[in-house]
């Protein structure tokens, strides 16, 4: 097979400092799971203080404020000095700068033992200005007023004037009120959403009741125990949401109107500005039909309809309305109606006033506006699929101005004003540099420099490069050579794979976004290989969807391109080639697998969907559709229909707790493997969830690695 080999940008991009004769340590697991020098450092809590133009951030257990107008940097605060200001309020000493948020440049709160203190630094000197229950959860505190909204297991409470009030009072357990829905699909992190003047808030109510319970077995108790979940899988009932909005001096709750049939997605709720409407991004189940609803907040009303998406295979809303603050009837929208996620300027009766942004790349977040409302800033993908850089374009002639020039991945934080941006970047070559810039782009300090915290380390050579599939699309490709590489020599491949939707393993970010234990597969002897095949993001949503109803299809084909791309390497040991990869990567690397007998010496599969009926409800038909909609794709996408074509050694690893990728897809294979007569190894970590974290991963980590060991 003939392969287009089309060098990127960042062809062949070399870590030369790794080659210098200082460079003598190798990574060991210990190292990479307890050693915090081998990470990027970072500045703790770097914020903008409040609506000023300073800055600050904790170095020592102290805070450190900087301005914009001059690189001095002056601590302003000691964790002595706000100690002493605790027990006239009966709270112990704190052992750490606790987490700020900041009020101006003299003021900010925080929370101790269950209560939310107010400091003035200029006074040096604390107060309590607002408590809540022990035990709380999902904690919103509204800013303006103050007033936190918080969770006690299925209920919603909010405390002001030293008082909890009862929003909700449900006593079927099931009922849960201000918590996330919707399984935390369609951009949804949260459950509460407080009014901008803090005068109401709107919340989740998520009925359970219908939907199937789902057996978790906890170990820890002398006779195991249940304990069930409610897990809505593909085409089964699912939970039904509603929106109640709670006003604290009336104490009482309107819900909103949001209609039939109940089984629909409320997501991106918004407020308006002047707190009397509330907007829903409202999706059917289908997942092809959105309603961008508008409700009256004083009494639930549906007003009216501003406009609607469709496509044939899914729509997606993940953002809310983004309200101009000088033209509060005007918002943006964020759609990839034309392929790819772009900027809409729209105002309340659902008029489009124009299209802001427009091209073959994505905007991946608006982080703000000028305080005149003209331009908007925001980051995208123009400059490269790999790359996330900082954009403003202007609002009235269309004009885009690209604020950050070095090569890699940005991460901005814009001051309130919208002068100045706190700029965090990596690439290949920067392990992270910390700018303070002007938005025009101008570097005005460096707060962060620059430091590589592996320069003592001997690492393989790292290059991200692109192949061709058979439509003539580029796919991102990673490899890390091993250590000390020599290319007259054969070298075992391990193939490490997610493929799966809303990832993108490839970016010119450090280490190319491979992390440590890839690198020390890499010093171990191993060649290790990443693709980024269709279906995954920031590529627009054709790449991404046209995996639609077929799952594991195009995915394995573009992953076979690579492996096949390998073999062509004359220091590739073709006979030896393993592949890894969790949860749709564990699917991935099964699919592999088994389509593709004989290539794949070794597998390992961590929490693998191995049969998408078993998958829940929002992203499984999402992608597939129901099974009765779709019963080829289920099949054909159902690893066990290929466990016959099983060869080499595969093992499964799955935790008995998993929640999002239940045990019973693996508990099936097994079971498909014994009857179909194939060997198969599998381990299971007891009380974990989707992945193995804490302690364990290094347990994880060495079982991967001894697996490849052994058999690769």
């Amino acid at each position: 097979m003939k392969f287009n080999i089309k060098l990127s940008l960042t062809t062949l991009i070399v870590f030369i400092g790794f080659y210098c004769s200082s460079q003598t340590k190798l990574l060991t697991l210990e190292d990479i799971m307890t050693n915090p020098k081998l990470y990027s450092a970072s500045l703790s809590q770097l914020s903008w203080m409040g609506n000023t133009e300073n800055y600050a951030y904790i170095a020592n257990n102290a805070v450190v404020s900087g301005k914009v107008a001059d690189n001095k940097k002056d601590t302003i605060l000691r964790l002595a000095d706000l100690n002493k200001t605790l027990p006239s309020l009966n709270i112990k000493a704190l052992k750490r700068i606790p987490a700020l948020t900041w009020i101006n440049s003299n003021t900010f709160t925080f929370i101790a033992e269950n209560q939310l203190l107010l400091y003035d630094i200029l006074a040096n000197k604390a107060k309590i200005i607002n408590k809540f229950d022990e035990g709380s959860e999902n904690m919103d505190i509204e800013t303006n007023t103050h007033k936190i909204a918080f969770t006690k297991d299925n209920n919603l409470y909010i405390a002001s004037d030293n008082k909890i009030i009862n929003v909700t009072n449900e006593t079927n357990k099931d009922i849960v009120c201000g918590q996330s829905v919707h399984r935390n699909e369609f951009g949804i992190e949260k459950g509460t959403f407080w009014s901008p003047k803090g005068n109401f808030l709107a919340f989740y109510r998520m009925d359970q009741t219908m939907v199937t319970d789902y057996p978790l077995v906890d170990i820890e108790t002398r006779i195991a125990s249940l304990n069930n979940i409610k897990y809505p899988m593909a085409g089964m009932t699912s939970h039904q949401v509603t929106v109640g909005v709670f006003n604290p001096l009336t104490n009482k709750t309107v819900f909103l109107k949001t209609g039939e049939p109940k089984e629909q997605y409320l997501t991106n709720i918004s407020w308006s500005p002047d707190e009397k409407f509330i907007f829903i991004a409202v999706l059917n189940r289908e997942q092809n039909h959105m309603k961008l609803n508008q409700y009256d907040a004083s009494n639930g009303d549906f007003i009216k309809t501003l406009f609607e998406e469709k496509n044939n295979r899914y729509v997606e809303p993940l953002h809310g309305l983004y309200f101009l603050k000088t033209k509060p009837e005007q918002f943006i929208w964020m759609s990839q109606r034309d392929g790819y996620t772009h900027l809409y300027l729209y105002d309340i009766t659902g008029k489009l006033i124009k299209q802001l942004t427009k091209g073959n790349w994505i905007v991946t977040e608006l982080i703000g506006f000028d305080e005149k409302d003209s331009k908007i800033f925001y980051t995208s993908t123009q400059e490269s699929p790999i790359e996330n850089h900082v954009y403003a374009v202007d609002i009235k002639s269309g004009a885009i101005t690209k604020l950050t020039s070095a090569k890699g991945t940005h991460f901005p934080d814009l001051s309130k004003n919208g002068k100045y941006i706190i700029d965090r970047f990596n690439s290949t070559t920067i392990t992270r540099e910390i700018d303070l810039i002007d938005t025009k782009g101008k570097l005005v300090q460096v707060l962060l420099e620059n430091k590589n915290p592996l320069k003592d380390y001997k690492l393989g050579n790292t290059n991200i490069f692109t192949i061709k599939t058979d439509d003539n699309s580029d796919l991102y490709c990673r490899m890390i050579k091993p250590v000390d590489f020599d290319s007259t020599k054969k070298y075992p491949v391990i193939v490490y794979v997610y493929g799966g939707p809303h990832a993108q393993l490839i970016t010119n970010t450090w280490l190319g976004g491979a992390g440590l234990f890839l690198n020390y597969l890499a010093s171990k002897g191993y060649l290790v290989f990443t693709l980024d095949n269709r279906g995954s993001t920031n590529r627009g949503f054709e790449f991404e969807s046209c995996i639609h109803r077929n799952l594991g299809v195009l995915e394995v084909a573009d992953q076979m391109k690579g492996v096949n791309y390998l073999k062509k390497l004359k220091y590739v040991d073709s006979t030896r080639i393993g592949v890894d990869g969790w949860s749709y990567g564990g699917f991935m690397t099964i699919s592999m697998m088994l389509k593709n007998p004989g290539v794949f010496k070794v597998a390992t599969a961590g929490g693998p969907v191995i049969d998408w009926k078993y998958y829940e409800v929002m992203y499984g038909e999402r992608y597939m559709d129901t099974p009765e909609e779709n019963p080829k794709g289920y099949e054909n996408a159902s690893l066990l229909n290929n466990v016959k074509n099983l060869q080499g050694k595969l093992m499964l690893i799955h935790g008995t707790v998993d929640g999002t990728v239940v045990w019973q897809n693996s508990l099936t294979f097994i079971k498909k493997c014994i009857d179909e007569g194939k060997q198969v190894d599998y381990f299971v970590y007891p009380g974990h969830e989707h992945n193995v974290s804490g302690p364990d991963r290094i347990h994880l980590f060495r079982k991967i690695e001894t697996y490849f060991n052994d058999y690769l």
